[in-house]
């Protein structure tokens, strides 16, 4: 598996307009930028012509005061940064691309392990929720895809539906009452009875291309879909309304899977990664990143594609759970400063 991939651009967009008086007009920005840091954004034209006005816009709002934009309340991540010069009786825009990052370093934790519980070494897991006693999961893989009901002192299947061989099941959550899944490439999800198990509705993507993860906030459903984004649905409607991009404050990161909501904070499994991400869900800064090597030998597996892909919590009992993909066991785990 690759490390979380840093993809801030090598340069910002250049766009140089040449008019009949050879106005050579350049919009400058940093390419990137710590939120706690003022931003400045300005324009410079080369050829020494006179500028009558400008106005600067960021995600195409104006800007007042562009010597000094406070951008601590911005969502980390692409922004788009435009300014309209106005000159000798014409106007142009011109477009920059910039990507804000987190204004601090994310904290280390290392873990310790509390308990240990059986696991199915033939689940292939996506999707992980404690409720009410027990543990609810989604499994993966076409032909053998499935959601189930287990307990957890014995990791017995006590309640099992298994999906069509053409789905290949990703993250699941329990919202008021019922279960919702997704599935990888297909673009639908399913809402399950709780009690019964049995399929309610279906639901179809809007914005995001797949689904990995999914969790909820009490509010909204939160979805990830292999990107470093983490979209927030309306559970009604099921329109991706916002979403926001992880980032640390060098870099962001991709292939997010797995999701908890935990004591207001996201936490996110990196597909391929034996680690967790702990995520501010107002702008997408990491803010944590728990280091779980280890986990996955004493779960009796090894390699990129078995690894840490479950995360359950237990908020009544302040209880955080983690297994991973055919591990065969679940660990309670406490995390712990390094």
């Amino acid at each position: 598996m690759n490390k979380i991939a840093a993809i801030l651009t090598s340069g910002i967009l250049l766009m140089t307009h040449a008019c009949g008086n050879k106005y050579q007009l350049r919009l400058e920005s940093p390419k990137t930028i710590q939120v706690n840091q003022p931003l400045k954004l300005s324009v410079k034209e080369t050829s020494g012509n006179p500028i009558d006005s400008i106005q600067y816009f960021i995600n195409g709002k104006l800007i007042e005061n562009h010597e000094a934009i406070d951008i601590r309340d911005y969502k980390l991540g692409k922004q788009a940064i435009s300014a309209t010069i106005y000159y000798n009786g014409e106007k142009r825009r011109l477009n920059n691309t910039i990507y804000f990052l987190g204004a601090n370093a994310p904290e280390v934790y290392s873990y310790e392990v509390v308990n240990e519980y059986p696991h199915d070494n033939n689940a292939f897991t996506q999707g992980f929720v404690f409720y009410d006693g027990y543990f609810y999961e989604s499994t993966g893989e076409y032909g053998l895809s499935s959601l189930r009901k287990e307990e957890i002192e014995t990791g017995k299947v006590l309640k099992k539906v298994d999906l069509d061989r053409k789905y290949f099941g990703e993250g699941m959550t329990i919202f008021k009452d019922k279960i919702y899944q997704l599935t990888w490439k297909n673009k639908v999800g399913f809402i399950y009875d709780l009690t019964t198990f049995e399929l309610d509705k279906t639901f179809d993507y809007q914005k995001s291309a797949e689904g990995w993860g999914l969790t909820h906030n009490n509010e909204k459903l939160i979805k990830t879909d292999g990107s470093e984004r983490m979209w927030f649905l309306n559970p009604e409607t099921f329109e991706e309304e916002s979403f926001i991009e992880t980032y640390t404050n060098k870099r962001k990161a991709e292939k997010l899977n797995e999701l908890e909501y935990v004591k207001g904070k996201i936490y996110a499994n990196i597909w391929q990664q034996n680690s967790i991400l702990i995520v501010e869900p107002s702008n997408g800064a990491i803010e944590g990143i728990v280091n779980l090597k280890g986990l996955q030998s004493k779960a009796g597996q090894s390699g990129e594609n078995n690894v840490l892909n479950g995360i359950a919590y237990d908020a009544e009992n302040d209880r955080l759970f983690v297994t991973g993909k055919n591990w065969n066991k679940v660990f309670e785990i406490k995390l712990k400063e390094k």
